[in-house]
């Protein structure tokens, strides 16, 4: 893989004539007003607006981002039904044609498409005609291998420009893409990929990470093997530019290709819910679910999602000249659509490939932070555990550059504490950043999208997320399935959006799909936009499995309590185990922390707390006693743990989620096997000890039953 080393970066000069920046959602709502009539007295009767006039508001969208067809849409949504909405029939889109339409404009102002980094210092930039180029130069030669539209192509690559350029040259002739992180293992990656049975695979010879190269040639032989369905292998040349595997062909050469066929090259017109990606679930048990997004799906909600909650401009505009957004990610978390998701509205990408956090060795927590300097990031964002992991670091703003270009700071992936942000607004207003943003968003996966996220307009309150999204009509339901607001419910989603999936890929009859979204409430039952009942065959409102607190107009904004099904529910009192969490956390000998609650069956209620500790602490009585003390006073009584143990590590899934079920259910008796996939761990070593400590606790409670009969 051919790499430029370039000199360091300055930030991208500012247009001549910069206008003052107003927020993209403003910009839309003056939209509206002039175009469509509309006005609205605050954001609360906007959103309603758009979760109850779903016509009107997604074909707002599609309007005010100039979405094109060769034919036009005989209605928005034809069908209202959950599962099986139909959006724009008639209507022809592409993903790819949507972001390289922007490749002239944007060139011609100066900006260029992606600016990728590496932790081995390799800098690299892509103009927006070579980025044209080459998805044609490979989206052609994966047509001269037979690929048609609907075949599914998989990759096993890292967060780097060539899987972008892989991903729009599938998407540009229909084909249906597919990724896996290169950190995932052998039957991990299988497990996947075989449910979909790929013509082609696109894979990368290894990788570097945390100060260590991974040679991964072996495993990509291992994944030919067990793909019998593959009939075409691509390499992408990383750690070793003369390693080849048999039988495959090399993407250097592929991507080189510039003649008179990749000039003319458009991407096709395809249906609206024709398959664009296939994601999957986090796989801690059984097969992981391949999730099927379609092109105009995830070109409208990514639309709405970066460029008007985010607030991310198109970088050849006047207004938000020179634009540059980053959002750390592998391409095994959703975030990296999302971060890809930036093109589409003509912004310049920022890439990092490597650790977040340096190495073992040498931690270093201002790797991304120095790379944001250095490119001249306005929009930061990552995972709310790297925050966290800055703030325990103590890391300073003078360790990293000049960071007064970062507007906007992103999180997801799990709750973001109000201690961890207020530390993040600190930390930048040190780095002369007194007004930053936080763009707090909360989504998934199962629909490539998010329920909440962010309003530059409204206010900010630390540990909260601003707003349900647009489009979104998400409430928290008690167990009866009423509406609940300053109080936690179950999050579900009463409304289709464009996004949520076509299918799961194989589930013919979609009976899978239905178990696992749409089988916790009656059919009907509060489907009505803007409330109430529709007959049964409406089908039944999303059900997400995450706690969630709607504020009201006392105390505005949401705030996401964790997986409902992992809640701790003690002594009558319910908590989500982020706020645990925060509580324990925030110490500074603690570093990480899992907690779970083994009232199960009848079984009186039993809540141990692990803890991982910094080197140099102890869990002595004076430490436990801190720990008790912490949430006691931030939560309740009840919620102090019956036992707090020292832990090595923390398991976590590759996208970094805390595997509470997994631990639950192996302490109540499960086997090891049927409640985990090591292959969807970052850390499945650390499995053994949590294993004997189950055996443990498991043969003392039968030995006190056995005493007791």
């Amino acid at each position: 893989m051919e790499t430029t080393t370039l000199p360091p970066s300055s930030p991208t000069p500012r247009a001549p004539a910069r206008a003052e920046r107003q927020p993209r959602i403003r910009h839309y709502q003056n939209w509206l007003r002039a175009q469509r009539g509309l006005e609205f007295a605050d954001y609360d009767a906007l959103w309603r607006w758009s979760t109850t006039e779903l016509d009107a508001f997604w074909q707002s969208i599609w309007d005010y981002f100039d979405v094109q067809s060769p034919t036009p849409h005989s209605a928005v949504l034809a069908k209202n039904v959950m599962p099986g909405a139909q959006w724009f029939p008639g209507a022809q889109v592409n993903y790819a044609r949507q972001v390289l339409r922007h490749a002239e404009p944007a060139h011609a102002a100066g900006q260029p498409a992606l600016i990728a980094h590496n932790e081995r210092g390799a800098a690299r930039e892509l103009s927006w005609p070579e980025l044209r180029r080459q998805v044609a130069a490979v989206a052609l030669h994966l047509r001269a291998q037979g690929v048609q539209p609907g075949d599914r192509v998989a990759a096993y690559l890292p967060n780097i420009p060539e899987t972008i350029v892989a991903f729009l040259a599938c998407a540009s002739i229909g084909a249906v893409w597919s990724v896996c992180a290169p950190d995932m293992g052998t039957h991990a990656v299988l497990d996947r990929f075989r449910q979909i049975a790929p013509k082609v695979l696109i894979a990368v010879d290894g990788v570097s990470y945390a100060g260590r190269d991974i040679d991964r040639s072996a495993v990509v032989e291992e994944l030919r093997a067990g793909l019998p369905s593959v009939q075409h292998v691509l390499l992408v040349p990383d750690l070793d530019k003369a390693k080849t595997i048999a039988d495959s062909a090399c993407w250097t050469t592929a991507c080189s290709r510039n003649d008179a066929q990749v000039a003319q090259f458009e991407p096709l017109w395809l249906a609206f819910d024709h398959p664009l990606w296939i994601v999957y679930s986090s796989g801690t048990t059984g097969l992981p679910k391949p999730i099927v997004h379609g092109h105009g799906g995830m070109v409208l909600v990514m639309l709405q999602l970066g460029a008007l909650h985010n607030d991310v401009g198109c970088s050849y505009d006047p207004e938000t000249f020179g634009e540059r957004f980053h959002w750390y990610s592998s391409t095994g978390w959703v975030m990296w659509n999302a971060q890809v998701g930036g093109l589409l509205a003509g912004t310049t990408c920022v890439l990092f490939d490597g650790s977040p956090g340096g190495s073992r060795d040498q931690p270093d927590w201002t790797v991304l932070w120095r790379l944001a300097a250095e490119t001249g990031v306005t929009f930061f964002g990552s995972g709310a555990a790297f925050y966290a992991n800055c703030m325990k670091a103590g890391i300073r703003p003078e360790q990293c550059g000049d960071l007064s270009r970062i507007r906007a700071l992103g999180s997801t992936g799990s709750p973001l504490s109000a201690e961890v942000q207020q530390w993040g607004s600190d930390f930048m207003a040190a780095a002369g950043v007194t007004d930053i943003w936080w763009a707090n968003i909360s989504g998934g996966t199962d629909f490539a999208g998010a329920f909440l996220g962010g309003n530059r307009e409204l206010p900010q309150h630390p540990g909260r997320l601003q707003c349900r999204m647009l489009g979104a009509a998400v409430e928290a339901w008690d167990d009866a399935g009423q509406p609940v607001f300053d109080a936690v419910g179950e999050l579900v989603c009463t409304q289709p959006i464009p996004s949520m999936p076509i299918c799961l890929w194989g589930d013919e009859d979609g009976a899978r799909y239905r178990a696992s979204y749409f089988e916790m409430f009656p059919p009907g039952h509060g489907r009505r936009p803007g409330g109430g009942d529709l007959p049964p065959e409406a089908g039944s409102v999303w059900r997400h499995g995450d706690w969630i607190a709607i504020g009201s107009a006392a105390q505005p904004g949401c705030v996401i309590y964790g997986r409902s099904d992992a809640t701790i529910n003690r002594h009558g009192l319910r908590m989500g185990t982020s706020e645990i969490y925060a509580a324990v956390e925030a110490l500074p000998e603690v570093l990480d922390s899992l907690v779970v609650d083994l009232e199960y069956l009848g079984r009186d209620s039993f809540m141990p707390l692990f803890v991982v500790l910094r080197p140099s602490a102890v869990l002595d009585e004076a430490l436990q006693g801190r720990i008790r003390a912490a949430i006691r006073q931030s939560l309740s009584p009840r919620f102090v743990p019956d036992e707090i143990v020292q832990v090595a590590q923390v398991p976590r899934t590759l996208s970094g989620k805390k595997q509470e079920l997994p631990i639950k259910k192996l302490l109540l008796g499960q086997p090891l096997e049927k409640v985990v996939n090591r292959d969807a761990m970052a850390n499945p070593e650390c499995l053994a000890w949590y294993q004997d400590y189950a055996a443990q606790r498991n043969a003392a409670s039968a030995s006190r039953h056995s005493a007791t009969v």
